[in-house]
């Protein structure tokens, strides 16, 4: 390996600053928390193999995620496939929660916001790809990101023991057998990739029908919080905004409107309860995450048809149906 990163030697009050760096240099930035009080050790040898790059990583117990801030700060993207050695691991990504055991792979791509958590010291091997060698549709590579691949059988147990031994020995090779190593490893990521593609499409299918319903129990539980937002939403679950996006397309709405519309519908219901003490309807409308009264008051009567005012007024008269938001046909859905 060209590289040794090692807190073997730092004062043990600088040692957990020291691996954050470690990490971001020789794998890619990421947010790392170690798990247990105490002085931290960890270990990343890391180096080339043609155009790969190649690490093997030896860490205690740690919390990792790579969030969009760390990705807006990096310029290439990598497909990463990671070698269980020793210990296991929790990979979160595109709203998959893995948990990956001794002697397993994982893949998962550092161009979206992904976590690794592992609950006690570990040994990975990991290789980097260069999305642009892959030459794969960016739905395929999708398809298997966030999994675990398991090895005693299929394309696995051939991936396993040739990727760990590249890894351990990628010094070694000349420049020209290292070429001809990375563009097999390659080929058989291809291979796998198309497999899991050809038989996966029903699970990917039933993955999102179950990650909507969590999104818009996030987005429901969050609504006060101004912030909120398809970036705010999609680094909650560890997905892209353009995989967030791309989820919505068959709810018929786009993220950013479908927020608006329920925090207008819990304004509705909240203006049209009655009370000797009703707050403000600027109160109101911050509680619910709108920051600019104009701004509420404009989309607010863009969708119901009248003002907030002119809707309570009306509600309490008993002139609309108490509680339903929608007994008014909304006559847009303004940005």
């Amino acid at each position: 390996m060209n590289l040794v990163l090692t807190t073997a030697s730092v004062p043990d009050e600088e040692k957990v600053g020291y691996w954050r760096d470690a990490v971001g240099r020789a794998l890619v930035p990421m947010a790392v928390v170690p798990r247990a009080e105490g002085p931290f050790a960890g270990r990343i040898a890391s180096g080339r193999l043609g155009y790969l790059r190649v690490s093997t990583i030896e860490a205690d117990a740690q919390r990792a995620s790579r969030t969009s801030k760390h990705i807006a700060r990096s310029a290439r993207a990598f497909v990463a496939i990671g070698v269980q050695m020793s210990g296991t691991a929790t990979l979160v990504q595109d709203g998959r929660r893995t948990v990956v055991g001794e002697g397993d792979l994982m893949v998962y791509d550092t161009s979206r916001p992904y976590s690794l958590d592992h609950p006690e010291r570990f040994t990975t091997r990991v290789i980097h790809m260069p999305r642009q060698v892959l030459g794969l549709p960016d739905e395929d590579i999708h398809r298997i990101t966030g999994t675990a691949i398991g090895t005693t059988e299929g394309i696995g147990a051939v991936l396993m023991p040739f990727l760990g031994t590249l890894v351990a020995s990628a010094h070694s090779y000349s420049p020209t057998v290292a070429s001809g190593l990375a563009s097999s490893a390659v080929d058989l990521f291809a291979t796998l990739v198309a497999d899991r593609t050809r038989h996966g499409g029903a699970a990917e299918e039933a993955g999102q029908r179950h990650l909507v319903p969590r999104i818009r129990e996030f987005i429901d539980r969050n609504l006060g919080d101004p912030d909120l937002s398809p970036e705010a939403v999609a680094e909650a679950h560890h997905i892209s905004v353009r995989y967030l996006h791309r989820l919505f397309e068959g709810e018929g709405i786009t993220v950013g409107r479908f927020v608006q519309r329920r925090r207008l519908e819990e304004c509705a219901r909240e203006l049209a309860r009655p009370g000797s003490t009703s707050p403000v309807v600027s109160a109101i409308a911050r509680r619910w995450g709108f920051v600019n009264p104009a701004h509420f008051s404009r989309v607010f009567r863009a969708t119901y048809g009248c003002s907030p005012r002119e809707w309570r007024i009306l509600r309490l008269a008993g002139g609309l149906g108490a509680g339903e938001p929608n007994a008014v046909t909304p006559e847009s859905e303004a940005a």
